[in-house]
């Protein structure tokens, strides 16, 4: 890796942007499900579903949700897998993480579901572990995607499926303009109003156009072991499903 790395448009130490990426989601916990109905004009409600139901999760499945924040995809992975499965809910954030676990602690979703702080390029599980790991917003914030991505079909059984979810690049140029707008004009000043916080909505936005497109993320995964990878556009590109089996 690098000694920089992007924090946003920002060029910074490579050893510093997970410090301030933690920042910026202490920052926004709180507030951060009203901010994705903000941002996405409710649209995150009907990508999420689509996105667990492209994860191949089953009854029974044993589940790693990475960046799993406030617990939304956890929450539909968990009618997926039914009593028999297990989810881990995880962030690296400890805030975000506590969000997430009273979430799912008032839906009564207690029986099947453990917490985990950790990192997504590091993690503590042995390999083999899981048939399906969901990420959901949150690789475009990893510091080092490809040693994430390894991580991630290391810890796999045979079989096993990734599913990413992430803001991706348009494919209708004649919106591409206006949606540029949208992000760097409204979006922070929602920011500001909802939760007191600017700068870290235009660290957000900032993240999504720096975030690799579509076919890159498809190279990228394929690069790190795993093999019929596909991806599937969902509002003009707004957002890319992306799939990965570890054979």
């Amino acid at each position: 890796m690098t000694d920089t790395t992007h924090f946003g448009f920002e060029e910074v130490p490579t050893k510093e942007k997970q410090k301030r990426v933690a920042e910026v989601f202490t920052s926004v916990a709180s507030k951060y499900d009203l901010m994705n109905d903000v941002m996405s004009m409710g649209m995150h409600r009907f990508w999420k579903p689509f996105a667990v139901a492209a994860s191949g999760a089953k009854k029974g499945h044993s589940v790693l949700d990475l960046a799993g924040g406030t617990g939304d995809i956890t929450a539909l992975l968990a009618k997926k897998v039914g009593k028999e499965g297990n989810i881990v809910l995880s962030d690296i954030n400890g805030d975000m993480l506590r969000v997430g676990r009273d979430r799912m602690i008032n839906k009564g979703l207690v029986s099947n579901v453990n917490y985990a702080q950790i990192n997504a390029e590091t993690l503590p599980f042995p390999d083999n572990s899981f048939d399906v790991i969901t990420i959901a917003f949150g690789l475009r914030n990893v510091t080092d995607k490809n040693k994430a991505l390894a991580a991630m079909c290391r810890c796999l059984k045979p079989g096993g499926k990734l599913m990413v979810l992430e803001f991706s690049t348009m494919v209708i140029p004649t919106l591409n303009k206006l949606y540029e707008q949208y992000s760097f004009k409204v979006i922070p000043e929602f920011g500001k109003l909802i939760t007191g916080d600017r700068d870290s909505y235009q660290y957000l936005v900032e993240s999504i156009q720096k975030h690799p497109d579509q076919e890159t993320l498809k190279d990228m995964m394929d690069q790190a072991g795993f093999s019929m990878t596909t991806y599937n556009n969902l509002t003009g590109g707004i957002v890319a499903v992306h799939r990965g089996v570890k054979l």
